[in-house]
């Protein structure tokens, strides 16, 4: 298996396809399969671009990583990460939920090396009892299928989706649970107790092709925090999802693929009137 040795963690990584690197960021649990399953099917119709996939510290297959305290020292192994993984290259960054808020530490630092940020469900505010948040509701149910679920299945099912069928359910168990089940959740809760960066993150403003995808049921992170920020990302798309909460890019699979599709667009027309620029 592939790995990468930062100076405090051992990071399991996965690399597909070929062209310019996208960091996948996934949140705070889960592992990489998050995000694999939700952008892979995106590059059925999207050529050149390498997508490098990996396990954040305390989540998958990542090994080694017991002497990192808080996120402060979670972002200097993303950032040892990329550095030894596409150490002179430009690159784009998509962050889902805890992996958004790390995402904007690696670009108060590297943003001369971006090319593009996507964010998806996004951590904004780290203290969870200061966030704006609706109540968590269920929007749809098929309860035929939910009826062949047990208690235990479906009452986390109900209380982490808002969009309940069988679709719903396979992406749930094999994106999300998946990587939950094998996380260090110890180690997990010792990082929580310093979940907020030591510095301001939000500060600089970000001026090339960005997303946010915001779920309006989304009872983790909200979607109304991100509003704050968003006059510092002036060429970034905005979208507040319905029928979507904390797992937009399950729920509204479509809408998901279309719109990071789209940001994909802007970023390569961007690159190519900067190539154009050059050789004038």
């Amino acid at each position: 298996m592939p790995f990468c040795q930062t100076s405090k963690a051992n990071i399991y990584f996965e690399i597909i396809g070929t062209g310019i690197p996208i960091i996948m960021l996934h949140g705070f649990t889960p592992d990489h399969r998050l995000m694999k399953g939700c952008m892979e099917p995106i590059f059925l119709e999207q050529e050149g671009w390498k997508r490098i996939y990996f396990d954040l510290p305390g989540m998958g297959k990542t090994t080694n990583y017991s002497s990192i305290q808080n996120s402060d020292e979670m972002l200097e192994v993303v950032h040892e990460f990329i550095q030894a993984m596409i150490p002179d290259e430009s690159y784009l960054l998509v962050g889902e939920s805890y992996g958004g808020y790390l995402a904007r530490g690696i670009m108060r630092t590297s943003a001369e090396r971006l090319l593009g940020a996507a964010f998806i469900c996004p951590l904004i505010v780290p203290e969870k009892e200061q966030r704006t948040v609706p109540e968590h509701c269920v929007v749809s149910s098929d309860h035929a299928f939910l009826a062949t679920l047990s208690q235990q299945e479906l009452e986390d099912f109900q209380s982490n989706q808002v969009v309940l069928d069988a679709y719903n359910w396979k992406r749930y168990t094999t994106e999300i649970l998946v990587g939950c089940s094998i996380a260090d959740h110890a180690f997990l809760e010792k990082i929580q107790q310093s979940y907020g960066f030591s510095f301001a993150v939000d500060e600089q403003s970000f001026a090339k092709p960005a997303l946010f995808l915001l779920g309006r049921q989304d009872s983790v992170v909200g979607y109304e925090d991100a509003f704050m920020i968003l006059k510092k990302y002036p060429r970034a798309t905005f979208a507040i999802v319905d029928s979507a909460g904390h797992n937009l890019q399950i729920e509204q699979p479509e809408l998901f693929t279309n719109l990071t599709s789209e940001w994909l667009d802007r970023v390569e027309a961007e690159q190519g009137r900067h190539n154009q620029n050059d050789k004038k």
